[in-house]
């Protein structure tokens, strides 16, 4: 059991603590899934990336899914190697791109004949060969939160199947870019499986036409997205997951490669905050704490519920809801959950805060952001320093 209570008077709050043993069993578990196929497990960076927790998937020999080039040098500065390494997203400067092809990574993920163009031009321009994968859009629904689903043609992800097919010519064409990976991603939170197998099943076709094309795809990148449980969710087993999509796959060789982040690091994290003090309008109860929308972002953005527990505290509970210190009504943690009556100094743990909490944390209304600890067994280690005032103005020059 996690003494929630030391970590918070040793390194106060708002604190963000990783259990790094759970880390690790999620991690090898997903791997475990994939054994009877060539695979390749590339933890997206974006979900939780503190240098601490990829050194700790480096060790386990994991890959890293980037989607900006800070997260490409992150993943490189925690010793996960260049060939492990996937550049994805919908919006890549050229200097990027550039410094992707120059470091030699994994490959490229395309998601525009736009972004095909730029990259095509830059690897002429560096005299260089850019291996890449098209994010192919198969236009299915992830039944998931709208904000978080990218698999329709809505979406602003990926390419479209006929298009793609375009672009893979062109690039087995070129001297310049290397066809070897095809992808594709239908969302987030996913907690149902046959969206998930269904997508698999269309992309896998177009994986054998690209072949009878002799397009010599090398890497089948299935995204991420499998849910977990933050309130009553019906979660995926890792092995029926894999299951699904290794039926879709049958007589290909190609290494499958799989995407996760908040499946690894979500169930992983707590979020600490304080009681500053509880206040009612009329009828309507407010718990007042030191963290905020800042910190934790999900609730306010997604309306996303997280469990809140009072750590020590008896009594009969009532409803309320958790509010911060920033200057906005979207300003809260969780609305109407029960808690017992509260006071200053008393100490909430906010579940399943592992995963897409620090990394949207930001300096709104001037606040520094949290510090974040890492278990390991019995022992605890600061793994980043609270921010103070002289780090939030150190990049600003002072008006003359």
């Amino acid at each position: 059991m996690i003494n929630f209570k030391n970590l918070a008077k040793k390194y106060e709050t708002p604190l963000y603590v990783y259990d790094f043993e759970s880390i690790k069993k999620n991690y090898l578990e997903l791997k475990d899934a994939f054994k009877a196929r060539k695979s390749l497990i590339c933890y997206a960076v974006k979900a939780n990336s503190n240098l601490s927790v990829l050194k700790l998937l480096a060790k386990l020999e994991a890959g890293a899914d980037c989607v900006s080039i800070g997260e490409v040098k992150r993943a490189l500065k925690a010793g996960i190697p260049k060939y492990k390494i996937i550049f994805s997203g919908v919006g890549k400067r050229d200097d990027e791109i550039e410094e992707a092809i120059l470091r030699d990574i994994l490959m490229i993920n395309i998601e525009s004949e736009a972004e095909f163009d730029r990259v095509e031009l830059i690897a002429k321009k560096l005299d260089k060969k850019a291996r890449i994968s098209i994010r192919v859009n198969p236009n299915i629904d992830a039944k998931t939160h709208p904000y978080i689903s990218t698999g329709l043609n809505e979406n602003k992800f990926g390419i479209d199947i006929e298009n793609a097919k375009k672009l893979y010519i062109r690039a087995k064409n070129s001297n310049y870019i290397e066809p070897i990976g095809i992808h594709f991603h239908i969302g987030s939170q996913l907690t149902k499986l046959e969206p998930i197998k269904e997508a698999s099943a269309i992309i896998a076709s177009m994986l054998r036409q690209l072949k009878v094309l002799d397009i010599d795809i090398k890497f089948f990148d299935v995204g991420g997205g499998i849910g977990i449980r933050y309130e009553d969710e019906k979660i995926i087993k890792p092995y029926d997951y894999a299951q699904a999509v290794l039926e879709t796959l049958k007589g290909t060789d190609v290494t499958i490669v799989c995407e996760p982040g908040r499946y690894i690091v979500g169930n992983s994290g707590y979020f600490l905050t304080t009681v500053l003090y509880e206040k009612e309008n009329n009828s309507k109860r407010f718990v007042i704490v030191d963290g905020a929308m800042n910190d934790l972002l999900r609730p306010s953005l997604y309306k996303a519920y997280h469990a809140i527990e009072a750590v020590d505290v008896k009594g009969e509970s009532s409803k309320c809801d958790v509010v911060g210190p920033v200057c906005e009504s979207g300003d809260f943690l969780a609305k109407d959950i029960e808690l017992p009556k509260l006071k200053n100094g008393d100490l909430l743990v906010v579940k399943s805060a592992g995963a897409y909490g620090f990394t949207m944390s930001s300096n709104y209304n001037s606040r520094g952001r949290a510090a974040e600890v890492a278990i390991e067994g019995d022992e605890d280690r600061l793994i980043r320093k609270r921010e103070s005032f002289e780090d939030l103005i150190r990049l600003e020059k002072e008006f003359l």
